[in-house]
C-alpha cells in the first residue's frame, strides 16, 4: 500500500543506499554536494505527521527542510521547535497574496510579520511558495515588486534552483506524476524520467541510478499508516484532483 509511513521508510532507505548526501536547502544553496538530495516538506496540514518524518530522518542521520504555513492547521510551535532541535531546517511557506486577496502592500506586511514570528522559534534563511490552488493569486508575484533577499532570505526553490540540473520529484496529487493536476507546483525540467508510485521509485533504484542532484517534495499529511486516516486522505485527494483538473489547472 502506497503513501504509508512504512513505505516512506523504504524509500528513504533506498536513497540512503545509493550514497547521496542529504542537505538542507540552505546547505544546498550555499554549497551543493556533487551527489545531493534535498528533502523538502510542505507542512500544509497535520504538523505531527511532519514531526514523524523528521524523527525518522534523524534516526537515519538525514536532514531536510520543513516549510510551515502561518495558519492554525500548520503552525504548531511545539512541533516547529522539535523539528529544529532534531537538526532540520525550518522555512516559511508563504501564501500572502492569497490571504491578502492580491493586495501587494498588505501581502508584504503579512510576509514580514509571519517571517519575524517564525524566526522567534527557529532560524529561517529560506522560503517557499504555498500553491493555494483554489486562489487566483500566485504568491510568487510578491517578488515582482519586492526582493526577499532584503529579509536575509538566501533561497526560494522556484527561483533559486536550476531544475534542468536538479531532478525534481513531488507527491503533489498523492502521486509522483501528478503534473496534470498541479496548479503551481511545476518546474521546467530537462529530465524525462517519471514514476507513478513510490514502489516505482524504489524498484528503479535497485538497478538504476537517478540524477546526482535531486529535490523531493513531500506533503507529510498524505502519508499515514492508520487505515482510517489513510482512507480519508485517499478519498479527499482523489476529489481534490478532479476539482483541480476541471477548474484550476488550465485557468488563465
Amino acid at each position: 500500500m502506497d503513501f504509508t509511513v512504512r513505505k516512506y521508510k523504504e524509500l528513504l532507505q533506498a536513497l540512503i543506499k545509493k550514497g547521496y548526501t542529504f542537505q538542507t536547502f540552505e546547505e544546498f544553496i550555499k554549497s551543493p554536494s556533487v551527489k545531493s538530495i534535498v528533502l523538502r516538506h510542505d507542512v500544509d496540514l497535520l504538523p505531527h505527521n511532519s514531526l514523524k518524518f523528521a524523527e525518522i530522518q534523524a534516526e537515519n542521520g538525514v536532514k531536510g527542510v520543513y516549510y510551515f504555513r502561518a495558519v492554525p492547521e500548520s503552525w504548531d510551535e511545539s512541533v516547529i521547535k522539535k523539528i529544529a532541535d532534531l537538526g532540520h531546517e525550518i522555512g516559511y511557506h508563504y501564501e500572502c497574496l492569497t490571504t491578502c486577496k492580491g493586495d501587494m502592500k498588505k501581502g508584504m506586511s503579512d510576509f514580514e510579520k509571519n517571517l519575524a514570528d517564525l524566526r522567534k522559534l527557529a532560524p529561517v534563511s529560506t522560503i517557499c511558495m504555498h500553491g493555494s490552488p483554489a486562489s487566483k493569486y500566485d504568491s510568487k508575484d510578491l517578488w515582482k515588486e519586492n526582493n526577499y533577499r532584503d529579509y536575509e532570505i538566501i533561497g526560494e526553490p522556484y527561483f533559486d534552483v536550476d531544475f534542468k540540473d536538479v531532478f525534481y520529484m513531488t507527491d503533489t496529487g498523492r502521486m509522483w506524476d501528478g503534473h496534470k493536476v498541479s496548479v503551481r507546483d511545476r518546474v521546467n525540467s530537462s529530465y524525462k524520467i517519471t514514476f507513478h508510485s513510490t514502489n516505482d521509485i524504489i524498484e528503479y533504484l535497485i538497478s538504476h541510478d537517478l540524477p546526482n542532484r535531486m529535490m523531493f517534495t513531500f506533503h507529510p499529511q498524505r502519508w499515514n499508516d492508520g487505515m482510517l486516516n489513510w482512507t480519508k486522505e485517499y478519498i479527499m485527494q482523489h476529489i481534490k484532483n478532479i476539482i483541480k483538473k476541471a477548474f484550476y489547472v488550465n485557468r488563465k
